[in-house]
């Protein structure tokens, strides 16, 4: 009896913290200035194929329906929370394009966000993160940036690791402030 008592208590304060935990990230998020990367919803494999055109979705690795779902959920969080936006920007692959679409509606792409994981594209790194860099560098505002991007993308710009569909919340200075994957 003791046992089943302190586990329903344990579920319970670790509940209450939880949601606690996400207010503040909601209140904190309400503040706007943060920057937010957000890996593109789930879209099966890895890379792209050979056959590979940024100009044709149909040549590449496309949001499965659970994406598309995943990608409501995330614009439904932003809207119910309130979450002040000053403009998305999402790489040119078609699903980053479709995660941002789903969720936000209005996007602009930016090649700065574009993935460079495939050896076709590696060359591209240097010039996308000096540009990225210099982007937010000088991007100011009482509203929240939204980048949609790639693994490898956010992986060079913030050294951490992220889900598909994951947001990561960072300050001007790329510091890490939070994650949330459930939304």
């Amino acid at each position: 009896m003791y046992k089943t008592l302190l586990s329903i208590f344990t579920l319970l304060f670790l509940s209450i913290s939880e949601a606690n935990a996400n207010k503040n990230i909601i209140k904190n998020l309400k503040e706007g200035g943060k920057i937010i990367f957000i890996r593109h919803a789930l879209a099966p494999g890895s890379g792209d194929p050979e056959n590979f055109d940024l100009n044709n979705c149909k040549t590449q690795r496309n949001l499965s329906n659970q994406g598309i779902e995943q990608s409501k959920r995330l614009g439904t969080f932003f809207l119910k929370n309130k979450i002040p936006i000053d403009i998305v920007l999402s790489s040119e692959w078609c699903r980053c394009k479709d995660t941002a679409k789903y969720a936000f509606g209005n996007y602009e792409t930016f090649t700065a966000l574009n993935s460079f994981f495939s050896h076709k594209f590696q060359k591209n790194k240097y010039r996308q993160m000096r540009d990225l860099r210099r982007y937010l560098k000088n991007w100011r505002s009482d509203k929240n940036l939204i980048l949609v991007t790639h693994y490898v993308t956010i992986l060079e710009i913030i050294n951490k690791p992220s889900s598909s569909g994951e947001i990561l919340i960072t300050d001007t200075k790329l510091n890490l402030l939070n994650r949330i994957t459930d939304y």
